[in-house]
């Protein structure tokens, strides 16, 4: 049986998601988009119920699994902020270190509040993972 995977483009609302969440979190939302769409050119969409992505990519993973991701995105999480980049974090070390209070994953970085971070370094590493997200095969 074919890997399907859960968390899909869809067709759901930016705008009334952001309803849902607190109003400090939309507001720190549409900073968050405001900023990514001048980085991709692109509109906002929503992948599965809560993450806010541009542009698209498909990759396969090394038990050749397959999907599209978005290159840049987020998620106004209840707790933290997680910002969600299409290459590894490890990329950007010397940014990550004058980014501000944050802590991360191999792809995300996660935020308490965006007045944590200092938001043209977030804009530098975003711009630099938008532009550098290719199609990607990791089974070969």
């Amino acid at each position: 049986m074919a890997y399907t995977p859960k968390t899909k483009v869809t067709d759901q609302s930016v705008d009334k998601f952001l309803e849902t969440v607190s109003e400090k979190r939309r507001y720190e939302a549409y900073k968050l988009i405001e900023m990514m769409q001048h980085v991709s050119g692109e509109k906002p969409k929503m992948w599965g119920s809560s993450m806010i992505g541009f542009g698209k990519y498909h990759y396969v993973s090394k038990s050749k699994c397959e999907a599209d991701w978005f290159k840049i995105g987020f998620s106004p999480r209840k707790a933290k902020i997680s910002l969600y980049l299409s290459c590894d974090a490890d990329e950007f070390a010397d940014e990550l270190a004058t980014l501000g209070k944050h802590t991360r994953g191999r792809g995300c970085i996660y935020a308490n509040k965006l007045d944590d971070i200092d938001m043209k370094v977030l804009e530098k590493i975003a711009t630099h993972a938008y532009e550098n997200a290719k199609d990607y095969d990791a089974s070969k």
